[in-house]
């Protein structure tokens, strides 16, 4: 599924003042393309990626999946629209506290009516490598294995497109790879459209482009160059 960011801005109001978090951005992603969006903290990175998902709306400009127009949306339409289509791994996870490894994955299977919920759960917490986990809760797992369930939960549907905010930003280096590796092969082996925050150099030179912002604007994008 294609990603179009056209001329988006977004602004804010703070006291008196307004702040451009994001100044006339765009950019083109086509379907199963792996891309990673770099650049210091403040940025605009993951306002953008949170716009992508529907999460809020810009205050100008177009974002358009698949050829829909997203930001004219309702709510309810976006939230039907990010169920079906859309995984998002978080920096700081967000696990339900409350439910075990398995129903967390479980949750969005449950929410679109498969009848295989938790066993599906069962097989992606398998390829994550947390099958023997699936019975505790978050607080009983380390960082590195909240975040594997957390990519685990985010391709519960298959989603075809998958949104990652620093998704090794609160990992050790060798726990960081594994879910760098992780994200990759299931993007591989499911065709997802790949858009990554990071700060992760290794993360970001295994991305087939490298799109690079400061102060709220593409500085630059090293997409391919296509045929004529």
């Amino acid at each position: 599924m294609m990603i179009a960011v056209d001329n988006v801005s977004m602004r804010l109001r703070a006291g008196h003042q307004e702040v451009t978090i994001l100044d006339s951005v765009s950019f083109y992603v086509p379907a199963k393309q792996i891309v990673a969006i770099v650049g210091p903290s403040g940025s605009g990175k993951s306002t953008l990626l949170g716009l992508v998902a529907g999460l809020d709306k810009p205050t100008a400009g177009s974002i358009r999946l698949n050829g829909q127009e997203i930001t004219a949306w309702s709510e309810a339409a976006m939230t039907e629209f990010r169920r079906r289509h859309i995984g998002y791994v978080f920096q700081a996870y967000h696990l339900i506290p409350t439910l075990t490894a398995l129903e967390n994955v479980a949750l969005p299977l449950e929410l679109s009516g498969d009848p295989r919920a938790l066993s599906r759960a069962q097989e992606l917490l398998h390829q994550v490598g947390l099958a023997d986990r699936a019975g505790h809760y978050p607080v009983q797992l380390s960082g590195g294995e909240q975040q594997r369930v957390a990519v685990a939960r985010a391709f519960a549907c298959y989603p075809p497109i998958l949104l990652a905010d620093e998704p090794t930003g609160n990992l050790d280096s060798v726990t960081g790879q594994m879910v760098i590796d992780l994200l990759l092969a299931l993007n591989h082996d499911h065709g997802s459209t790949l858009l990554l925050v990071t700060h992760d150099t290794q993360l970001a030179e295994r991305a087939e482009r490298m799109i690079a912002m400061r102060d709220g604007k593409v500085v630059s994008d090293t997409a391919p160059v296509l045929p004529e």
